[in-house]
Order: structure tokens, then C-alpha cells, then sequence
């Protein structure tokens, strides 16, 4: 006699409608369009929140359907419902792209990589990801299938959310909506406090993400306990307008350093709900959300979700495309174009209760067995002992250095980011160099992290900004100390750093720098890192299985000439006429080590490996490099 217990849940288009709007802003959001230089969807991540109400909403409505009219609910049959929706298409997109993991990653992304797919699979990549310090979004396109944190989230609700309601259904159902308004102003206020001081728990765990379902789960409450929606016609016209005005000012105006989930997270999760409770057939934002063209991608959103990351992370990772919008488009409609083949050859037949969900249950375990067995192989490569050895110096003699007392050498400050350290090591391992130059570097010892997000470059100049104008804004106190102590002992500073040097060189902080060190008389050298490739020995060992002769080494190495220099062409020359322009004293790694007589740069010449990654040395890297490196450094920096 509580609920409506005829109420039917009927196809709703809007609703596919605001799933278009979501999964679009998350994939513009990702490719990064620009107008003018300027990127408009900033916010785009928000997409992932509208989903969650929206998911909230329609699992809620279904679970109570049936506990108001059976009194009993069937685990068997929601979670066959849940499989048949979820996992045909992820495990298929996931299938498809190990061949191109397994080719072109890296020994450690490939680590990566299947370790987040084997998380995936038991529906934990969310916890896999904080765990392994990775931001998600821009800075994140790194490994494949870092979007499926989201999946995981809503996976956890799947299982847990249901046996919460037949419970307080079943027990305390007079008491069921206190209880679902209490778990979510609970789960709010814990979003709001860890978001302030542990954002990435706050971003990836369910228990400061369920307040965003349980607000669709609440409508669907009041939706069946009322056995309609709102029925006052001048709200139905008003407010799902400013819906969309909240949703759309979420995607436009909202940025990566914010705090999210938070109190401002609430802004599109009020959109998407006044959106949800108030739209009708009669009213203008229902119908352009109810359009065929809105609703087709609806249709076909969770496809898109799933292929547009991997996708985006394979063609940034090898540069297939430049900072040009025409080319992301391109890559757009073949996104769209795989989202709809599976979508109509995976997804909805896989949905269709009319094939046996025997079938589907064969055809989703054996695509679980093939992709933990490729996982488990991948992860094996690790294990050999040339994959694994790492780079650098002993890290507390490193420590002991960089902490010691004023010397009477002539100081070198380095600054930047992974790549200054790299510069200290090779520094550090020339001994005629030593002994004429105290070198110290702040790449790790200044707080590693600032506002949880992974600490570069930008940061440290930032916070020598911020010495230098004698304020302390955003650096910690221990940052702060250490920038003061090591600039006003230094007699150079070393700027060292490959990944966006553009940016950094380019920016109005660093003319900033250049202002105070000319005031300063500080004598400033840019050790720019642009010996990128080096990964080709790796993809080699990848396809090969075992280390290149002599003949073949030799070609690796005229291919990784010819990388640098495609690497050197761009942006290159802004970099280069504004040093010159500055008369800013500045090196580069090729020059250092490749030779542009043979036009070809090293890799290795025994069984020891130089480069970890793309770029970045090994211990052996650092020696071998530091005997190279005693001419022209000592050039520099006496001149």
C-alpha cells in the first residue's frame, strides 16, 4: 500500500540523451580540443559523475520494481542481467587490443598494463590505480585502461548496493529512505574531507563516489514510492533548462586541480537530477535530449567509453598525431565507427535474452581465460634480468650528498624533473668533474606531491618563484627551506628536463626565473632531454625475444638517430631563438651522445642495459654517459 505497485519503468530517451552528453564531455576532455589555444571541455571528466546518477537511478528502479511487486528479489537473475550488460564489450575491447600492447609497449607499461587489466577483470582497477600513483585524465594516458576505474566503482555498487536494500527492505523498511539519505550525506561529507586531503583516495574508492549514485537511487525511490514524477508543469518547463545550464557549466568551468569529488562536484549532480525528475515529452530540453542523433550515441556510450582511451593512449604514445584537431577528429570517427560494430555485433545481442545465457557465460570466460593468460606471460618478462635492472646512485649516498654543508667547489644546482636526476647521476659518475663541481639536485627531494597529483617540473618552478619573490603560497615549509638553502648557495643552476619543455620555457613563469637570476647575477644553464626513442631496444627485445647482433644493433641505432632528430624539429626552434635571445647558456642530450657524423646514438654494446624506458637511465646508462659528458659540460660551464 506504500508504492505504486503498477508502476512500469518505462524507456526513457532523455536519458540516453544525458548518457551522450557524458561520455562526449569525457572523450573531449581526453583528446584535448583546443579553439583558439584554448581547451573548453577542462571539466569533461565530469561525464564520469552523470554516469554514475544515472546508473544509481536505473539500478535502484529496477531492484525495488521487483522487491515492491515479488516482496523477493533474484541475485541470479539481476547480476546474469549485469554481465550480459558489462562484460562481452569490455573483455572483447580488451582482447582486441593486446596485439598492439604486446607490439608497441614498453616492458614496463606492458608491467603495467596487464597488471590493470588483471585488476580489471575482479573489478579492482580502482584500487590498483591509487595504489600505483596513477592520475587519471590528461596526465594519465599512459596505461590503456585506466577509464575502467569508473567500471569498478559501479561494479563494487552491483554487488554490495543489493544486498544493502533487500536487508533495510526487508527489515527496516519504514526507515529505508532515512537510510539512504543518511548514506549519502555520509559518503558526501567524506568525499569533501578526503578530497582535501587524500584526492586520489577520494577520486578512485566507492565510498566517496556513492553518494553520486545514491542520488539517482533516491529519485528512484521517490519515483516509485509517488508512482510518478513531478507533475507541476511550470517546474517540468524551468528546471531541467537549468539542469543542463549546471551540467554544461560543470564541463566548461571545472578543472583537474580542483578538488573531485567535492562540493562542487554537486553542481553537475543536481543538473543531471532535475534533469532526470522533471523532464516530459512536452518540454524543450526532453526533446532535443530525446533527438535520434543524441539518443544513438546514448545508445552506444559505453561502447564509445571503452575504445576511446586505449585508442587515444596508442596514437599520443608513438606522436600518429600532432597537436591538430582535424587529426583527433579523424581518430574520433574511427572511434565511432568501432563503438557502433560493437555495439550492434557485441553488446546487443549479448543484452537479447533470447540467446541462452549459457552461450554468453562460454563466450565471456573463454575471453577472461585468454586474457589472463596473455597477462600472466607479460608479466613473466619482467622477471628477466635485463628488463630489470634500474638506474641511478646509490640513493642514500645521493641523500648524504645533496644534504651536506656549504663546499668550497663551485656549486650546480639542478632542477626539473625525472630527467634532472638523470643529469645528476651522469654528473655525479664523472669524477674530473667532482672534483672541480658540488652538484645537488631538488628533482627528488623536494614534497613529491602537491594536491596528490604527480609532482613535475612546473612545480619546482613554482615554488622557486615564489623563493624568490620571498612568499610561500603553495610550496610546503620543507620545499620552501630547501629551494632557499640550495639557490643561495648555488653558483649555477642546471634546468634539466625532457616532457614538456615547451610549456615550461615558453611560460610566462620562467621568464619570471630569468628576471631574478639576471638580478641575482645566478649563471644559468637548460640541459634540454630530447634523446627520446630509446625504447626501440626494448620493442626489439619484445618481438625478437633475445638481444641484437652486432648488425642489428647498428640499425637500431641509425633508427633512433632519426627519431631525435624528427623529435628535435618540433618546437625546437621557439626554444632555441628565445635561449639565443636571452643569451642562455644550453645543451642538449643528443649532442652529448649521439653522433652526427655516423647519424647514429647508442644503445648498447654488452650486457648492460642504458636506458630504463624511453629515455630515462639505468645505472650503467649513468657511468657509460658520464665519460662522454666531462668536455662539453666543463665548456659550459667555464665559459
Amino acid at each position: 500500500r506504500y508504492y505504486s505497485y503498477h508502476m512500469k519503468i518505462t524507456y526513457r530517451p532523455e536519458i540516453d540523451g544525458l548518457r551522450a552528453i557524458a561520455v562526449g564531455a569525457v572523450i573531449l576532455y581526453h583528446a584535448q580540443i583546443s579553439v583558439l589555444g584554448r581547451h573548453f571541455f577542462k571539466g569533461g571528466f565530469i561525464g564520469v559523475d552523470i554516469f554514475f546518477v544515472i546508473s544509481g537511478y536505473l539500478i535502484t528502479s529496477i531492484i525495488f520494481k521487483e522487491l515492491v511487486i515479488t516482496g523477493s528479489f533474484s541475485f541470479k537473475h539481476f547480476y546474469q542481467r549485469r554481465i550480459r550488460r558489462l562484460l562481452p564489450t569490455l573483455f572483447f575491447v580488451i582482447l582486441v587490443s593486446l596485439p598492439f600492447a604486446w607490439i608497441y609497449l614498453l616492458p614496463n607499461d606492458l608491467f603495467d598494463f596487464s597488471y590493470s587489466i588483471l585488476s580489471s577483470l575482479g573489478f579492482s582497477s580502482n584500487f590498483y590505480f591509487h595504489y600505483s600513483g596513477l592520475e587519471y585524465g590528461v596526465g594519465g594516458l599512459r596505461v590503456p585502461f585506466l577509464h575502467t576505474w569508473s567500471l569498478s566503482v559501479e561494479e563494487q555498487y552491483y554487488i554490495l548496493f543489493p544486498i544493502f536494500l533487500l536487508i533495510i527492505f526487508k527489515y527496516f523498511r519504514k526507515y529505508l529512505i532515512h537510510t539512504l539519505i543518511f548514506a549519502f550525506l555520509l559518503s558526501f561529507g567524506l568525499a569533501n574531507w578526503t578530497s582535501a586531503n587524500h584526492p586520489s583516495i577520494s577520486f578512485y574508492f566507492l565510498h566517496t563516489r556513492m553518494w553520486e549514485l545514491l542520488a539517482g537511487s533516491m529519485l528512484a525511490y521517490f519515483e516509485i514510492r509517488l508512482g510518478h514524477r513531478s507533475k507541476n508543469q511550470t517546474l517540468n518547463l524551468i528546471l531541467p533548462g537549468i539542469g543542463l545550464i549546471l551540467i554544461g557549466c560543470s564541463i566548461f568551468l571545472f578543472y583537474d586541480q580542483m578538488y573531485h569529488p567535492s562540493f562542487y562536484t554537486l553542481l553537475s549532480i543536481i543538473g543531471v537530477s532535475l534533469i532526470i525528475w522533471f523532464s516530459n515529452k512536452d518540454e524543450l530540453i526532453t526533446k532535443i535530449l530525446s533527438t535520434k542523433l543524441l539518443v544513438g550515441v546514448g545508445l552506444i556510450s559505453y561502447s564509445l567509453y571503452l575504445w576511446h582511451y586505449p585508442i587515444f593512449v596508442f596514437i599520443r604514445k608513438f606522436d600518429i598525431i600532432e597537436n591538430n584537431n582535424f587529426q583527433k577528429l579523424l581518430f574520433a570517427f574511427l572511434i565511432i565507427v568501432l563503438s557502433i560494430l560493437s555495439f550492434y555485433f557485441i553488446e546487443k545481442p549479448c543484452r537479447e535474452k533470447k540467446i541462452n545465457f549459457k552461450k554468453i557465460f562460454i563466450f565471456v570466460f573463454s575471453m577472461f581465460l585468454l586474457i589472463v593468460s596473455f597477462c600472466t606471460y607479460s608479466l613473466n618478462l619482467k622477471l628477466h634480468p635485463f628488463l630489470t635492472t634500474y638506474g641511478g646512485v646509490d640513493e642514500n649516498l645521493k641523500l648524504n650528498y645533496n644534504y651536506n654543508n656549504y663546499s668550497k667547489k663551485k656549486n650546480i644546482f639542478i632542477i626539473g624533473n625525472s630527467y634532472a636526476d638523470n643529469t645528476f647521476e651522469v654528473l655525479y659518475n664523472n669524477k674530473k668533474l667532482v672534483d672541480k663541481y658540488y652538484f645537488y639536485t631538488a628533482a627528488s627531494d623536494i614534497n613529491t606531491s602537491y594536491d596528490g597529483r604527480e609532482f613535475r617540473s612546473n612545480y619546482q618552478i613554482k615554488c622557486l618563484i615564489e623563493f624568490l619573490e620571498r612568499e610561500n603560497l603553495i610550496c610546503d615549509k620543507n620545499s620552501f627551506s630547501f629551494l632557499q638553502t640550495q639557490y643561495e648557495k648555488s653558483n649555477y643552476i642546471i634546468f634539466a628536463e625532457r616532457f614538456n619543455f615547451t610549456r615550461t620555457f615558453l611560460s610566462s613563469e620562467f621568464d619570471e626565473i630569468l628576471d631574478y637570476l639576471k638580478k641575482d647575477k645566478k649563471k644559468f644553464i637548460v640541459f634540454l632531454d630530447d634523446l627520446t626513442g630509446a625504447d626501440i631496444l626494448d620493442i626489439y627485445i619484445h618481438r625478437k625475444g633475445n638481444l641484437p647482433n652486432s648488425k642489428e644493433l647498428d640499425k637500431l641505432e641509425k633508427e633512433l638517430f632519426k627519431k631525435i632528430k624528427k623529435w628535435r624539429k618540433k618546437d625546437f626552434d621557439k626554444i632555441k631563438n628565445k635561449f639565443k635571445n636571452d643569451d642562455i647558456k644550453f645543451i642538449t642530450r643528443s649532442e652529448v651522445y649521439c653522433d652526427f657524423v655516423q647519424k647514429k646514438c647508442p644503445l648498447i654494446r654488452d650486457d648492460n642495459k642504458l636506458y630504463y624506458d624511453m629515455g630515462h637511465l639505468t645505472y650503467y646508462g649513468a657511468k657509460y654517459f658520464s665519460k662522454k659528458i666531462n668536455l662539453i659540460t666543463d665548456k659550459l660551464l667555464n665559459n
